[in-house]
């Protein structure tokens, strides 16, 4: 259960900044320790590279805090974290944060990334709605990452309430205009919240929502199928079995979003390369390995778009087709089925 805003903001944050702290005092001896086991263990220096990479992750969750706080201060502890220079103030924290991690997951875990799709002037001074697959903790990283430092967008986030035990994630998407989500505590209002949140997207603005609602696995996908087959929706069913590489979308949330925000194109993202780094287990068997992380673009004129229940249903499970047929000849051969 999540602790209440005050308990995170005062007893979780404070801590995991001590901790981090005494853990980057103490990182040059694990390095140094990793760096003399390397030799001793299959794959190229794999405890210093995954070492390395964490202790990199810590050093920028503690530097998001303190300018987190600082930026408290500044706005008069918070009063004015709402003004539009406080807000363009934490949207560059997010994308230095994504910049760098990008950075050092190419040149520590030799991750290459290949975009496919419009190039970004394409989307210039239109606002998007973003529809993602989901398949891991990287994923929603790389998208959001290539939304703010490749296409020029502050995006708004539909995300689980869960990532708050996070407390930078916590902080600073609290402040900027993203909607956490629980799915007992918000239930049917989930909807509501994501229409809110779509309401008024500006030019440079794009709302993110992943349709699947959860992470692929194997066994979410088959109960997907029998909810829709006990629901009645049994075409829907059909045709979610035909798609292996992705879970049925879920049309609510993206109807309330489409409908909100009528001017906005539509824009559906495909990526593979990530699906086997969901743990920090698969983290440490896939590192040794160079891996190539392909995301596809498709972008709909807003023209095109339906915006009636039905035909957003209908046309939200064309593309999901289209977006698993793309998953299914692109992933990496090693993770094919």
């Amino acid at each position: 259960m999540l602790p209440p805003t005050r308990i995170r903001r005062l007893v979780l944050a404070p801590l995991l900044a001590a901790g981090i702290m005494v853990a980057l005092l103490s990182a040059p001896v694990w390095l140094l320790l990793a760096g003399a086991l390397s030799p001793l263990l299959p794959g190229r220096l794999r405890p210093l590279r995954l070492l390395w990479f964490v202790a990199v992750y810590a050093a920028l969750e503690l530097s998001c805090l303190v300018a987190l706080f600082g930026l408290w201060l500044g706005t008069g502890f918070g009063a004015a974290v709402q003004a539009p220079w406080a807000q363009r103030a934490h949207y560059s924290i997010v994308r230095w944060f994504l910049r760098v991690l990008e950075w050092e997951a190419r040149r520590v875990l030799h991750v290459r990334i290949v975009v496919e799709g419009p190039p970004p002037s394409e989307y210039h001074n239109r606002p998007l709605v973003v529809m993602a697959r989901h398949a891991g903790p990287g994923d929603s990283f790389l998208v959001v990452h290539s939304l703010m430092n490749w296409y020029d967008r502050e995006p708004r986030i539909v995300l689980k309430d869960t990532l708050q035990w996070d407390p930078a994630i916590d902080v600073v998407l609290n402040r900027l205009p993203n909607r956490f989500i629980s799915a007992v505590r918000d239930g049917s209002k989930a909807e509501q919240h994501i229409g809110e949140l779509a309401t008024g997207l500006d030019h440079n603005d794009a709302l993110v929502i992943f349709p699947e609602g959860g992470n692929f696995t194997t066994a979410r996908r088959l109960r997907a199928i029998t909810r829709l087959r006990d629901l009645g929706h049994l075409r829907f069913a059909i045709r979610a079995e035909r798609m292996v590489n992705v879970l049925p979308p879920r049309p609510g949330g993206v109807t309330a979003a489409l409908r909100a925000a009528p001017n906005a194109d539509a824009v559906f993202v495909a990526h593979t390369g990530l699906e086997h780094l969901k743990t920090a287990g698969d983290l440490w068997r896939g590192l040794p390995m160079d891996t190539e992380v392909r995301m596809h673009w498709w972008q709909v004129p807003a023209g095109e778009v339906p915006r009636d229940e039905a035909g957003i249903h209908e046309w939200l499970y064309g593309w999901w087709a289209l977006v698993d047929a793309w998953i299914g000849e692109h992933r990496p051969s090693e993770l094919r089925r």
